[in-house]
């Protein structure tokens, strides 16, 4: 210590770099980061979207990692990439090993004297270089494109290999965004001759079915569906009891598994539903013709004879294989207005069978005891809407029409979510491999988002906690039904939900607070139903049931992804339409209400039934994004933008390629209301006692 001191009080100098490199230790790198195997530096992932700047990609396992645009090595949308991981999830791409968009549909255009491709395909580059012959098409003619260049390689060119028409024509609008989203359009030649040769039902060629053509039954369906997979029918049995049936289209009797037939339906995974258009699963020989249960026709079907007591409970379930007759093809808009008291429809149900019209009214009232039930058990029923296009002769969008669910299409629900049930429930008691329907808790991290914007609503949330049941969920939205704000919270409980899937376990659906379930009655339209009724009729004849273990788990995987896929092209498709509707609308001002709110701005619905986007480019302040609060707020003007708020805005622009409307404001940003805070309402309190 001594030592120390007097050192301390000697002149003072100065260190120099060589001095201090007597200090230090080389450390190898290794002994400060671990060495990763290669198998740990290395994974390969699927390029999954684009967010605040960053791109996401998935293992396969589902495991996230974001990578930054510039090292994305050119990756594009949907491409299979090999990462080296540079953190616990961060990456960098080394290369590409899959492109994904070979070929690409999209828009020709020219810019400053050079054509570009716009694609369709929203979350591909806007311009891509066009090189080489044309093949006849102009500017504004749809092409369809091989890729020639990528970006890695230096930028991305194509070469234009088929005109498809004019962008301005819708039909082929709609084309184009068909082909885009690759889905399946024409069927094999083998499959069609298979089609071709199925002939209607007769009993001769399976006597072992149970003839039910004398029972009525009839369909209920909209005004313009031609494959009608289910049929209905009620008969009273003693002591106020009733036996529901749900009588199933047969298809696997037309549809043998391994066929090609059934390896195309297995393919395609579902029909897809576009305005104007259906994209079957099955051709139309049997989606709309032999296995339709149309009226006046023998049809082979699976039926579910379920009796029924006086409160809506299910005694006994009976399944068999049947052959049926459906009496009438009924519309919901006329049911409705049967169950209104609507005279004239009273005269027509009467006209097509003496007994049609009680059945109807008695089916309205175990309905009811039906969805009690189901609302006592606490399932969630989400009231959403989806808008329908009226198109006119050309096929172009000239309004949107919101349905809304009247008591017939919630009854013939009731009756398809009871079949389901029953069917799944006795499956599993017999140990039959099945494709169940699944839909698992909500994610933690979105119930608590939901939570949170509950609590600034001023809405009790205590009930929503991570293990929150469907039922608390259920209690909240009819808390909240009649508020301003009911459809922004109704939209935000169901985001905060998990995706619905196909798995061979039954894994239980939470939003139908369900044990068991499965699809089954739609077999014309969905592979999983057909996998199902297969199942139920291998079990009837005492047969081995044809899918399980492996297969049966592939199936419930390509069934999850298809359904997806044909979610993403309706919905495309309707934002096509609405993009091209409101294209003559541009300058017209519209009142809507935030409908979405993002770190770079906000979607409108407008009163019409389209949405917009106002981007935070065009405001005259700098937001800042809450996402808590689910708002966007201008540090200068205090302006603030939340869900559910009325705005008066102006269609800006419209993008058709890649269906945007851009919305600006019809008025300059308003401060909001600055609140005070808690601390200067006590002061205020106080202040309130002293005078």
């Amino acid at each position: 210590m001594k030592k120390q001191k007097q050192a301390s009080r000697g002149p003072k100098r100065t260190r120099s770099r060589k001095d201090d490199r007597r200090f230090e230790r080389r450390i190898p790198i290794e002994e400060l980061v671990p060495r990763r195997t290669q198998r740990e530096e290395a994974v390969e992932l699927t390029v999954r979207g684009f967010y605040r700047g960053s791109v996401q990609m998935a293992a396969d396992d589902g495991t996230a990692y974001i990578c930054a645009k510039e090292n994305t090595h050119g990756a594009l949308y949907g491409d299979r990439v090999l990462a080296e991981r540079i953190g616990r999830d961060r990456v960098i791409v080394a290369r590409v090993l899959v492109h994904a968009h070979e070929t690409i549909v999209g828009v020709l255009r020219e810019r400053e004297g050079q054509l570009v491709l716009a694609p369709m395909e929203r979350r591909l580059p806007q311009a891509i270089d066009v090189v080489g012959p044309v093949e006849g098409a102009q500017p504004g003619d749809i092409v369809r494109t091989d890729v020639q260049r990528w970006e890695d390689e230096g930028s991305m060119a194509v070469r234009v290999i088929e005109r498809i028409g004019s962008f301005d024509q819708a039909k082929y609008a709609l084309e184009a965004l068909v082909r885009s989203m690759r889905l399946r359009e024409s069927f094999p030649p083998e499959a069609m001759e298979q089609a071709k040769a199925c002939r209607g039902a007769d009993l001769a060629d399976d006597p072992q079915r149970e003839d039910l053509r004398g029972l009525l039954s009839f369909t209920i369906d909209g005004r313009d569906a031609k494959d009608f997979d289910d049929a209905v029918s009620l008969e009273a049995l003693p002591g106020g009891a009733w036996r529901l049936g749900v009588h199933i289209a047969d298809v696997g009797h037309y549809v043998p598994q391994g066929s090609a037939l059934d390896r195309e339906a297995f393919l395609r995974g579902t029909s897809v539903y576009l305005p104007g258009r259906v994209i079957p699963m099955l051709p139309e020989e049997l989606s709309n013709g032999v296995c339709s249960l149309r009226p006046d026709e023998d049809k082979f079907t699976l039926s579910a004879l379920m009796d029924m007591d006086a409160q809506g409970e299910v005694t006994n379930l009976r399944l068999c294989r049947t052959i049926t007759r459906s009496n009438a093809r009924l519309v919901y808009d006329d049911v409705n207005a049967l169950f209104d008291g609507d005279e004239a429809q009273r005269a027509a149900c009467g006209a097509k069978h003496p007994q049609l019209c009680d059945t109807l009214l008695a089916m309205r009232d175990l309905a009811r005891l039906i969805r009690q039930k189901r609302v006592d058990r606490g399932a969630i029923d989400f009231e959403t809407s989806e808008p329908q296009f009226r198109l006119d002769e050309n096929g172009e969008p000239v309004e949107i029409v919101k349905r809304e669910r009247g008591e017939a299409e919630m009854m013939i629900e009731d009756f398809m979510l009871t079949a389901n049930e029953c069917v799944a429930r006795w499956a599993k008691r017999r140990g039959i491999p099945l494709l169940y329907r699944v839909h698992e808790k909500p994610d933690p991290e979105k119930l608590a988002t939901f939570s949170s914007f509950l609590a600034v609503l001023g809405v009790d949330a205590r009930r929503i906690t991570p293990n929150a049941k469907p039922g608390d969920i259920r209690a909240v939205l009819e808390a909240t039904s009649e508020r301003p704000e009911s459809r922004v919270i109704s939209t935000l409980a169901l985001r905060s939900m998990q995706k619905a899937r196909y798995d061979a376990n039954p894994l239980g659906h939470y939003g139908l607070a369900l044990e068991d379930y499965c699809h089954f009655t739609s077999p014309i339209r969905r592979y999983p139903d057909l996998i199902v009724s297969r199942a139920v009729t291998a079990a009837l004849l005492g047969r081995g049931i044809p899918m399980a273990g492996e297969r049966l788990d592939d199936a419930a995987q390509r069934s999850s992804d298809c359904e997806r896929t044909a979610i993403e092209a309706e919905r495309a498709a309707d934002k096509l339409m609405m993009a091209r509707m409101m294209a003559s609308h541009v300058g017209e001002e519209f009142d809507g209400a935030v409908s979405g709110v993002t770190d770079f701005g906000v979607y409108v619905e407008l009163d019409n039934g389209a949405e917009g986007f106002i981007h935070v480019r065009t405001l005259d302040d700098w937001f800042e994004y809450d996402e808590r609060r689910m708002t966007l707020r201008g540090e200068r003007t205090g302006a603030v933008f939340s869900l559910g708020q009325a705005l008066h805005v102006r269609v800006a622009s419209v993008e058709l390629t890649q269906s945007m409307v851009d919305l600006e404001l019809t008025a300059p940003l308003r401060p909001a209301k600055k609140e005070k805070s808690e601390r200067k309402k006590e002061r205020e309190r106080m202040r309130g006692f002293h005078n």
